[in-house]
């Protein structure tokens, strides 16, 4: 289970992270939702052990990322903008972190197949499409068979088969007892594969709870998204590009 609690961040005399507490349950999957610069980034950064809290905890399993023994076996992760370094092949790259998180090589091949990238042979990652490198960061999360997932915008560039066999995978990894906590702005997406949905706007969670509870009364996860953070996402809007960046 992941489990945040009381989480509060400020940079710069500015509250990004006010109280954000929700759990994302073993067995199923948990969709985080919200508007740019919402918290959803810092969120995940503080859970990963990136960055550290002004107050709350961030748990999984009961521990936070940093006391955690073997993370890789733990959680896996893949972060918006994260990746493998340019010259390396996806065989490489996997190779690299199989290597220094102790785990068998036997897994770099499974984890290629299971990612549809195991005939990529020795192109380098610099020259993958963005949905390849997708696919390459969900293998890297997969490695250590982790019984967490933490995904950030993992159908980022994907074609629609590519979406399709995204949806696999998580559902699959839920049934079989794992805990996914998945970011995206894709709410139809979200839609076919959440049990949950947290919703944050402005450093706070605006709803929390089975799909079903959240959307009630509203004609779709949109209409009840747009309801919740109407205010933030204005006042977003109006700011101007200026403003932003921060998820």
């Amino acid at each position: 289970m992941i489990a945040i609690d009381g989480l509060t961040k400020t940079h710069r005399g500015r509250a990004v992270l006010s109280d954000v507490t929700f759990r994302a349950e073993a067995g199923r999957v948990t969709g985080f939702l919200g508007p740019n610069a919402a918290g959803k980034s810092s969120t995940l950064r503080v859970l990963l052990g990136l960055d550290r809290p002004t107050a709350g905890a961030a748990l999984i399993g009961g521990r936070p990322y940093r006391s955690l023994r073997e993370p890789l076996r733990t959680v896996g992760s893949m972060l918006d903008g994260a990746g493998a370094h340019r010259a390396r092949t996806a065989r490489g790259h996997l190779r690299w972190v199989a290597r220094s998180h102790g785990l068998p090589g036997r897994r770099v091949t499974e984890v290629l197949e299971r990612v549809g990238l195991a005939d990529t042979g020795r192109t380098r990652a610099g020259r993958f499409s963005l949905g390849m490198r997708q696919r390459l960061g969900l293998a890297t999360a997969l490695l250590g068979e982790p019984a967490a997932l933490v995904l950030d915008e993992p159908a980022n560039g994907l074609d629609p088969e590519g979406v399709r066999w995204l949806r696999g995978v998580v559902r699959d990894h839920a049934a079989a007892g794992g805990t996914v906590l998945l970011s995206s702005h894709l709410m139809s997406e979200v839609a076919e594969v959440a049990d949950d949905l947290v919703v944050i706007a402005g450093g706070r969670v605006r709803a929390a709870g089975p799909l079903a509870q959240v959307i009630a009364g509203h004609e779709s996860l949109e209409e009840a998204f747009f309801a919740l953070t109407e205010s933030d996402t204005e006042a977003h809007a109006g700011a101007g590009p200026g403003i932003g960046g921060r998820r």
